[in-house]
């Protein structure tokens, strides 16, 4: 059964070498680690179903999957462990003549086996062929409701529409996050963003401002309002402007708290870090490559970007959040923007983008900074004036 696994060298990632906590040093993922390791083990000893396992790279979702193999073994069951980008390989090479097996005979293996465990998911070429096979294989056992594992790599979103609807089957599939929901494990974003989510809460928005007037205050009690709406059910975008330390970051981070405490997923990204993160995936000791991590970013179910207009205005730098922002407006996905200054200072391709009203519920805040405690600001000036735009 070993020789049938195709294991190979992950013969060696079992569950007794797995790190019991993860690789995370917050507290929150370890724990959703923990049972996300616990829940593969079990399934391992019984396997029924379909388990699907997803999360950020490097959060250990190829070790539980390799554990699961190798745990159905010692329990006398047949698995069949292989990546979708080599099963597609060893697929297409299975037509050349010099081939030992033949195409059809790899392909009964693969969608007949008794366990198959299906690694990355999503990192796939995505030509019709290959869609179309993996479709074959996966209806299939889906059918037959045959046990399967499956790792996605990167976000459900970048799946072939079929494929979405098999994996998302509440009567047949369980899927488990590996990690945090919001985490990502390669980016250095978990102690800041875990901070600010500590003390940026509903309870601990004051909408009086700090010396706000009245349309100051109702501004602020409007953007609560309309942050707690929004995070009920999100959808569209949410876009919250006004001057530094208004309050926008403050409800960014209390609709996160309010999905992580539904149990949804939401990722988190200050705009100038986001870019320097991008830049760094080109070094050679970065451990996710740049495709990973924009994948990741723009396919996000639920995308905080936090003072998007404060990053470097470089050619560079406008490219990659356009084609972040156009991908997420084509495919509607649900986003929220907190802006530093104006809409109309930035570039007239990402602003009209933000005025659409069909799309983006624009929320201004006419307060002053929360930070200028104990001092009356100076609300003369553009400063402290609502956005032209609104």
């Amino acid at each position: 059964m070993k020789r049938y696994s195709n294991l190979g060298a992950l013969a060696r990632l079992t569950f007794e070498t797995l790190k019991p906590s993860g690789t995370s040093a917050d507290p929150e993922s370890q724990r959703h680690f923990r049972e996300a390791a616990q829940a593969a083990e079990e399934y391992a000893i019984e396997p029924r179903g379909w388990l699907v396992l997803t999360g950020s790279v490097g959060a250990g979702k190829t070790h539980l999957a390799a554990g699961i193999a190798n745990k159905c073994l010692e329990h006398g069951h047949p698995a069949l462990y292989i990546s979708v980008p080599d099963l597609l390989d060893h697929l297409r090479a299975a037509f050349a003549p010099t081939s030992e097996v033949t195409y059809d005979q790899l392909f009964e293996q693969v969608r007949n086996a008794p366990v198959l465990i299906l690694d990355d998911m999503g990192a796939h070429a995505t030509t019709p062929w290959a869609e179309e096979k993996l479709y074959q294989v996966l209806n299939h056992r889906f059918n037959l409701q045959l046990p399967t594992v499956i790792v996605v790599s990167g976000t459900f979103n970048q799946l072939d529409e079929q494929l979405q609807a098999r994996l998302k089957d509440p009567q047949l599939v369980v899927t488990i996050h590996v990690g945090s929901p919001t985490s990502s494990s390669h980016w250095r974003l978990d102690r800041v963003k875990n901070e600010l989510m500590k003390r940026m809460t509903w309870e601990t928005f004051d909408t009086r401002g700090n010396y706000a007037d009245p349309p100051g205050q109702e501004s602020l009690k409007q953007a609560l309002s309309s942050a707690k709406v929004f995070s009920a059910a999100p959808s569209g975008w949410f876009v919250l402007t006004g001057v530094p330390g208004c309050g926008k970051t403050h409800l960014a981070m209390a609709i996160i708290n309010e999905r992580l405490r539904l149990g949804e997923a939401a990722l988190f990204a200050f705009v100038p870090d986001l870019l320097d993160y991008l830049r760094l995936t080109f070094s050679p000791q970065s451990r996710v490559t740049y495709d990973q991590l924009f994948e990741e970013v723009r396919t996000a179910s639920l995308l905080v970007l936090d003072d998007l207009g404060a990053q470097s205005s470089t050619p560079w730098a406008e490219e990659k959040l356009y084609q972040i922002l156009v991908y997420r407006y084509e495919m509607m996905l649900p986003t929220v923007i907190t802006i530093r200054g104006y809409i109309e200072d930035l570039p007239e391709a990402v602003r009209s983008r933000l005025m659409d009203q069909r799309l983006v519920e624009l929320t201004p805040i006419g307060a002053p900074d929360y930070r200028s405690r104990g001092k009356r600001p100076n609300l003369r000036g553009r400063n402290y004036r609502q956005s032209r735009t609104n």
